[in-house]
């Protein structure tokens, strides 16, 4: 059976627990990364001659398998290493986690139980069963480990990794697209692990020529695992400082030239300086101006420019301060303007990186036809974003709008615009995105001559436009004439939002927005998907065409729609579809069993439970296949819930009303029972007054039904589970397409959908009733409201005789 991406990253991140506790994050990544390095080349290379990776003899996974229990096992696993390293030329990149290191991993028996339980958890894993062509399963599962290693590693020690949300924004706006040349380079000089590279590569349809440059050892180490295991161990990765000594020169001593360029350099370093002089640098970088001592933002951005080629495009990400702070850095900005390299500023939302929560940029640079330039595309994305942990993220819908907004220079309000450079020269080459683009909220103003006079100001409701083009009918049923510029409600505000959703026009609106839904399922054809087929570009071809299906219809955001799409893509249908494009349609008749060694807790939740066998269902759900096979028997177990139920609730209440301190079950039952159908008969034994007697035969006959309405639903579910269970062998390859295709996948996104196309409808209705509190009672009658109870107030205490606290 195939791996699914979430069982293979839940898997992952348990063998974290192992070393939780001796170290922090940014330390027992290497640990991880290196045993999942290892199994991964051992799975896929060994005993293939032609592999990119040789495993010698003695140093494959297999052999550290073996080794657990073993009271040297660190040791060992060391020596394992270093031969596949020494065989591999990966010395220094695969040998960095010392498996013998006391401090962290624990002494004695501590050390070789840590260690056999990690090798275990990746012992577990066939990553052979990955035969998805195309399908980064390893390099998604690199990724997914960065993450978290980055989010765990805390403020000063997730440098390390960019967010692949951003890494994707940077490779798509630099113009890598189907028509990039293989031979085309992509130049990182502050790489970390690799992640901004491999994202640009795969831009390309057949990637990028590789080159980058790192100065933390431990992480160019990653770098290089992370390319082989992208499948692409041919690309160079350099260990050491980018400024003081950069690795990558022609043959003439310059620096080298590349198509392309990415990079998130460490913000704001302070010690850029080190082991250069500025003024004599051999590579004439800063011919544009020296970046201050202390601020070395400008220096990376200065060092990619000249690494480009003369018609080279890239983009840097740096923080906001860039693009205004004053001195030295602002004549660099004006330089770099007037040369026309800056082709668009992206404004990206604060707290989105591991390293700092400072708002950041993307400088996108690009050469080709720089002295022609004469603006500035600039486009404010500092709003776009969900909350995940104590970071924030950007969403599929957010990275999707950015790009296109920019790819096609796109005016939108409050959001991207054209800036010329004559507007910039006017501000003093200050490019602070905000003097150009105010994305903040407009305010919303109160009338006070509808405080005053009462009435809903028309300037309000005139604001709604959007909606009444759509519901044309609706406004005049809410609302009607006052006097001059102002009107009233219609209906209650409690009332509006059922008023709205019974309105003939919303329901024509619901029908209608669901339409394009509908063609578009038609032409996902989803049912045609085959073994071999490539996961990431179904997902690409089905998810571009669904956005593309509501460009036109109108309240709803063609990219919120997308969002559905990709939300249920990560919580669910990604699984399903790499299961079908490695095992095919017959997958869904799969139920595997659910098997814990002795003394071990099930991780996983059974959907079936057979004669005590625990059973897990790959593809779809028990519930749908009750629901299309066995719905007489469902109708039947809903009804024998309901009279549990009903049962259930009328013990509680009978117990309830008798059991306080004069109630006859309170009087019959010790203080310390409680009341239980135990209790009860034991009472009834020896109980001999009458009254007694009956409130305990009444509990007693109430906990009998009780009984008897679970043993019934007990034995209708199990009948029904054995029925479903049976059912899974007899689908036809149609009956599984039926049900995953049309019962679980499309009723799904079109019941999300639905509840989308009412989200948006609540907006309405919420403005509408906010507008209506708003002013429902002008202020004379207010201030007459309280004169009238003021004088009530007056009167009783009057007829209290306190009238000197009036």
């Amino acid at each position: 059976m195939a791996i699914k991406k979430t069982e293979l990253y839940s898997s992952l991140w348990a063998s974290c627990d192992e070393l939780r506790g001796g170290m922090d994050a940014s330390q027992y990544k290497d640990y991880v990364l290196t045993m999942l390095f290892m199994k991964y080349v051992s799975d896929k290379y060994k005993g293939d001659p032609y592999g990119m990776i040789v495993i010698p003899q003695g140093a494959s996974f297999n052999d550290m398998v073996a080794l657990k229990g073993d009271t040297e096992i660190g040791d060992k696993i060391n020596k394992i290493i270093s031969a596949l390293a020494e065989e591999n030329d990966l010395k220094g990149v695969i040998d960095v986690a010392d498996f013998n290191d006391e401090d962290r991993l624990g002494k004695g028996k501590e050390m070789v139980d840590r260690l056999s339980k990690l090798v275990g958890i990746f012992e577990g894993l066939d990553l052979s069963a990955n035969r998805a062509d195309g399908d980064d399963l390893l390099g998604d599962a690199y990724e997914y480990l960065m993450r978290h290693f980055a989010t765990e590693s805390g403020k000063s020690k997730g440098q390390f990794y960019t967010p692949s949300e951003v890494s994707r924004i940077l490779s798509k706006v630099i113009g890598i697209n189907d028509n990039t040349p293989q031979d085309a380079t992509v130049y990182d000089p502050t790489c970390g692990s690799g992640s901004l590279l491999l994202k640009a590569s795969d831009e390309a349809p057949r990637g990028l020529s590789i080159f980058g440059q790192e100065m933390d050892y431990a992480t160019s180490a990653l770098a290089r695992m992370n390319m082989i295991l992208h499948n692409n161990a041919t690309a160079k990765i350099w260990k050491g400082n980018t400024i003081s000594d950069p690795q990558w020169k022609d043959a003439n001593g310059k620096l080298k030239t590349f198509d392309f360029a990415v990079a998130n350099p460490p913000f704001s370093n302070k010690n850029w300086t080190s082991g250069i002089n500025p003024t004599k640098d051999e590579f004439e970088r800063f011919i544009w101006g020296i970046p201050p001592e202390k601020n070395g933002d400008y220096a990376f951005l200065l060092h990619i420019i000249k690494s480009l080629k003369s018609n080279g495009k890239g983009a840097v990400i740096l923080p906001h301060g860039v693009l205004f702070r004053g001195n030295a850095e602002a004549r660099i900005r004006e330089n770099l303007i007037k040369q026309g390299y800056i082709k668009g500023i992206i404004g990206l939302p604060a707290n989105l990186f591991y390293g700092t929560g400072i708002p950041a940029c993307i400088i996108v640079v690009d050469k080709a036809d720089a002295h022609k330039r004469d603006a500035i595309f600039m486009v404010d994305a500092s709003k776009g974003f969900m909350k995940d942990g104590n970071k924030n993220r950007l969403r599929s819908q957010d990275i999707h709008k950015i790009v296109d907004v920019f790819t096609k220079e796109l005016t939108l309000p409050r959001y991207s615009r054209m800036v010329s450079f004559t507007e910039i020269a006017a501000n003093d080459y200050n490019l602070n995105i905000p003097r150009y683009i105010d994305s903040s909220e407009q305010e919303d103003l109160h009338d006070l001559s509808a405080h005053l006079q009462g009435g809903i100001p028309n300037r309000d409701i005139d604001a709604l436009e959007k909606y009444w083009k759509v519901f044309p009918g609706l406004r005049a049923e809410l609302f009607a004439d006052s006097r001059p510029g102002y009107s009233k409600s219609l209906i209650e505000a409690s009332q509006v939002k059922n008023a709205i959703l019974n309105h003939p026009e919303f329901r024509t609106f619901a029908a209608q927005s669901l339409q394009p839904f509908t063609a578009w399922r038609k032409r996902a054809a989803l049912k045609n998907i085959e073994q071999g087929e490539q996961p990431k570009a179904i997902i690409y071809r089905i998810s571009e065409n669904l956005l593309q299906s509501y460009v036109d219809t109108p309240l709803l955001s063609k990219y919120d729609i997308y969002q559905i799409l990709m939300d249920y893509w990560a919580e669910e249908m990604q699984d399903d579809v790499y299961v079908l494009v490695q095992d095919g349609w017959q997958a869904g008749k799969m139920l595997r069993e659910l098997v814990v060694k002795k003394g071990e807790k099930l991780k996983e939740t059974p959907d079936l439970i057979i004669n005590k066998t625990k059973y897990k269902a790959e593809l779809i759900p028990p519930a749908l296949i009750a629901a299309n096979y066995f719905s007489d028997e469902h109708s039947e177990l809903d009804e024998l819930q309901g009279q549990l139920d009903s049962a259930t609730q009328a013990l509680e209440s009978f117990i309830e009303e008798n059991s306080s301190e004069e109630g006859l079950l309170s009087e019959a039952l010790n203080d310390k029972d409680k009341v239980t159908k135990v209790t009860v008969t034991a009472r009834l034994k020896c109980v001999i007054d009458p009254e007694e007697q009956t409130a305990l035969k009444q509990a007693k006959k109430l906990f009998d039904a009780e009984a008897t309405a679970k043993k019934a639903l007990k034995s209708a579910q199990e009948a029904l589970d054995l029925a479903v269970f049976k059912q899974y062998s007899q689908l036809s390859e149609s009956d599984i397409k039926a049900l995953i295709v049309d019962d679980k996948w499309m009723g799904t996104l079109k019941a999300r959908i639905e509840a989308e196309i009412e989200r948006v409808t609540q907006q309405l209705a919420n403005r509408v009733k906010e507008l209506e509190e708003r002013y429902a009672e002008p202020l004379p009658a207010i201030t007459s409201s309280v004169e009238q109870l003021s004088d009530k107030v007056a009167g009783h205490l009057k007829t209290m005789g306190l009238e000197w606290a009036l």
